[in-house]
Formats: structure tokens, C-alpha cells, sequence
């Protein structure tokens, strides 16, 4: 590498002030939806004792960790996902809260993998867990979230689907063949990968069961009844009008090991992108984190980014509905045109005034030219500027949108007016 060519590592990622706008406005959503539901938001920390992932996350993750020894000898690794963070918490303080418990993290996570679309080394997760309730009612009402989330995007019918499952199935499925117990676990990690399997890798990772793949695809395409706890999540979603948002599909089992019955994953309705949202009901990850010492159910879900960015730059109408969002964000709410250059002091007064009333106000730091300060207010994204001249304590405020030009007084009054225009 040419000397001072730095650049950002593989995977990794500079947030320039448009890419964090796109996160704010993800962000904010994430929040305002998650507040409807009742939920409470909190946060972990970034490094976690390695030992955390490592007991009970199955799958590949294990081999995906940001791993490193920190200057005290001990194992740590940048937090992977978020869930093992939580039950961690609840294991030290879940005493203290009344049950079921709405929490929510919008979190930064790291995990070593190839870059690829949709998928980076580091990206935000949000993720909401609903904790102390074993009956089908949460999962139900993460699902709902879930969907109105995606609605709340900017998404419409037939934009996404959310495809249910239950790994009890596979369970039931796995005894049933008299399967142990890290049979069952390599049967699921077989299921998981059966819809990506280009090359055709699971059928002979079946035979070593005395599986066929044939007896496999027919469980998930002809499964018979639904188990109860399916039914009531239907049923539920039904009566709230959401029934058509979501297919049985029980191919989906969700690659962690800590999932224990319903599981979900949202995909765009082509199904030509990895799933954007993902997950179920865990109710054993917190006995098992604590040694059987604190027993928590608990179903929760996560959603990257990375992902659901992509999917709605591809998406038009939820591309136009963030954009329009971005748009009505600006960085300034006035910005002040100083025509003549002996009046920066009253300008900088005002702008003081201003700026304590809550008002954004930006302004070119050193004397320029009219147009160019007009020019500066409009890549500011100013719905007003305030053009301050030698008739002070008069100036003239300007709707930068339609022109409309109205002359006030720099008095204790101006705070109301400039308020009142913003109103408009």
C-alpha cells in the first residue's frame, strides 16, 4: 500500500453524513415502532467474555468471532449478536423486573465472514425480546411487530413475506427417526442450508443420518397437522389482519442453536435476497447461560442494516418513502444571509438568541457573496433564510421555497415569527 493510501478494512465501513442520515432514519423507525409495542430500550457492551458465544450458539457463528486476548489475559470477542448479551443481563438483574419483560437494543455487532451482498463484518442490529412469557401470545406479538415494522418502512403487501416455522417439528422428527441428540443438531444445520444448497452438499450429509433427502423434503412440503402452538400464532395474526403477511414454510429453522420452538424469517417476496429479519422463541438459552440457576422463556427477533437497506433502495415506493423522510430532515431550520459585513456582531447575537430558543441556525463563517451565502443556505436545506443588511434591527425573512420575502424586526418577538413561519 502507496504511503497514506489507508483504507477501510474488508467488511467494515465509513458513515459519511448521508450513509448516517440512512441510519438515523432507521434507527428512529426501529424506535418509534418498538415504542408502540410497549417496549423499553437498553444496551450491552461491545466486548464480551468469549466463553458467552461459545456455550450455546451452535452453527457457524463460533467460527465467526472477532477474537482476541486483551492486555489482562483474558478470552474476549466483539459481541457477534446480541441475544447471548441479554441473557447474560437477565441472569444478573431479571429479579428486579416485573414479567413479561418488552426490551429492545439497537446494537453494533461483528462477525469475521466474507463480505458479500447484504452481509458485512460489522453492521447495527435491532433486536427486541419479549421475556417471561412460555405462551404463544409473544410470539405472536414479536410477528406483529415485525410486520408493522416492515409496513413502517415503507413496504407493502406483497413487497415481503414472513415464512413461520417451529423447530419442535424437526425435534418430533428427529426422535422419530431416532436421531441423538447432535444428530438432531446436524439434521437442523442440514434444513437450514437445504435452500442455498447449490451444490448439492445435504443429500449426502443426510445419508450419514440414514436420512434421504426425498423423506426430508417431504416433511417440509407435506407436514401434515400444524402444532398447536403454529395454530395460535395464525390465529392470532388473523385477528389482527395480518394473516396474509405470513406462509407456513418449515424449512426455516434459523442457524443458532438457542431456538427452541417457533421460529420466523422475512424475506422479499422474490425470495432473491437472504432473509432481512429473523427470529423465535429461545426458552432455554437463559437456564443454560446460568446452569440452570435462572430459567427464563423468552422469544425475541433481529433485524440488520446492512439488509433491510438494500432491500429498500430496491424496493421503489419504501425507496421514495425513506427518501422523503430524508428530505424533510435539514440541517438547519434558518440560515442567515449577512449582506453587510458590519453587522456580524448583531448576527452572531441573534443567531445565539436563536440557537437557545431551539432554532437551528447556520451562516458562512467568513464574508461572501450574496449568491454565494444564498447558495450555502440552499445545500444547507433551509426552508428560511434570514437576510440580515444595514437596516438593522429590520431584516428580511425568505421562504428559500416559494421566494415569499416578509420584512421583522430583530426584537424578542423575532423567536415567535420565525417559529410561526417554521409552522408553515
Amino acid at each position: 500500500m502507496a504511503k497514506g493510501a489507508f483504507q477501510t478494512l474488508p467488511g467494515f465501513r465509513d458513515f459519511r453524513p448521508e450513509d448516517c442520515a440512512v441510519r438515523n432514519y432507521l434507527f428512529q423507525t426501529f424506535r418509534e415502532v418498538a415504542r408502540r409495542y410497549g417496549f423499553v430500550e437498553y444496551e450491552t457492551p461491545i466486548v464480551e467474555a468469549t466463553e458467552l458465544y461459545l456455550k450455546k450458539t451452535g452453527g457457524e457463528l463460533g467460527t465467526q468471532l472477532f477474537r482476541f486476548e486483551d492486555q489482562g489475559g483474558r478470552d474476549v470477542t466483539l459481541r457477534p449478536e446480541v441475544t447471548a448479551s441479554l441473557g447474560r443481563v437477565l441472569i444478573e438483574s431479571q429479579r428486579a423486573y416485573q414479567k413479561p419483560m418488552r426490551w429492545f437494543e439497537i446494537g453494533q455487532c461483528f462477525r469475521y465472514e466474507a463480505p458479500q451482498a447484504g452481509r458485512t463484518r460489522e453492521f447495527y442490529q435491532f433486536n427486541v425480546d419479549l421475556i417471561g412469557e412460555a405462551d404463544s401470545a409473544a410470539d405472536a406479538e414479536l410477528i406483529a411487530l415485525t410486520i408493522e415494522l416492515m409496513r413502517e418502512l415503507g413496504f407493502e403487501k406483497g413487497d415481503f413475506v414472513l415464512r413461520l416455522s417451529d423447530r419442535r417439528y424437526w425435534q418430533d422428527f428427529a426422535n422419530a427417526k431416532g436421531l441423538s441428540e447432535e444428530q438432531a443438531d446436524e439434521l437442523l444445520a442440514i434444513v437450514d442450508k437445504l435452500e442455498r444448497d447449490k451444490e448439492g452438499k445435504c443429500g449426502p450429509r443426510l445419508e450419514k443420518l440414514g436420512l434421504t433427502l426425498e423423506e426430508v423434503e417431504t416433511a417440509i412440503n407435506s407436514p401434515g397437522d400444524l402444532s398447536d402452538d403454529l395454530n395460535a400464532v395464525l390465529t392470532n395474526l388473523d385477528a389482527r389482519g395480518m394473516r396474509d403477511d405470513v406462509e407456513v414454510d418449515l424449512s426455516i429453522v434459523r442457524g443458532l442453536a438457542y431456538y427452541t420452538g417457533v421460529v420466523f424469517e422475512i424475506f422479499d417476496a422474490k425470495k432473491k435476497k437472504r432473509a432481512v429479519a429473523g427470529g423465535g422463541r429461545y426458552d432455554t438459552l437463559v437456564s443454560a447461560l446460568s446452569d440452570g440457576k435462572v430459567d427464563l422463556p423468552a422469544v425475541g427477533f433481529a433485524i440488520g442494516d446492512v439488509v433491510i437497506r438494500n432491500l429498500i433502495e430496491d424496493t421503489p415506493h419504501a425507496f421514495a418513502h425513506m427518501q422523503a423522510a430524508l428530505k424533510a430532515e435539514r440541517a438547519c431550520d434558518v440560515f442567515f444571509i449577512i449582506v453587510d459585513p458590519d453587522q456580524q456582531a448583531h448576527a452572531l447575537a441573534l443567531a445565539t438568541k436563536l440557537r437557545g430558543a431551539g432554532i437551528a441556525v447556520s451562516y458562512t463563517l467568513t464574508p461572501s457573496k450574496f449568491n454565494k451565502q444564498f447558495k450555502a443556505a440552499e445545500q444547507a436545506k433551509a426552508p428560511l433564510a434570514l437576510v440580515i443588511g444595514k437596516e438593522f434591527p429590520e431584516v428580511s425573512l425568505k421562504n428559500l421555497a416559494t421566494r415569499d420575502e416578509v420584512k421583522i424586526s430583530a426584537d424578542d418577538a423575532i423567536v415567535e415569527s420565525i417559529s410561526q413561519y417554521l409552522k408553515k
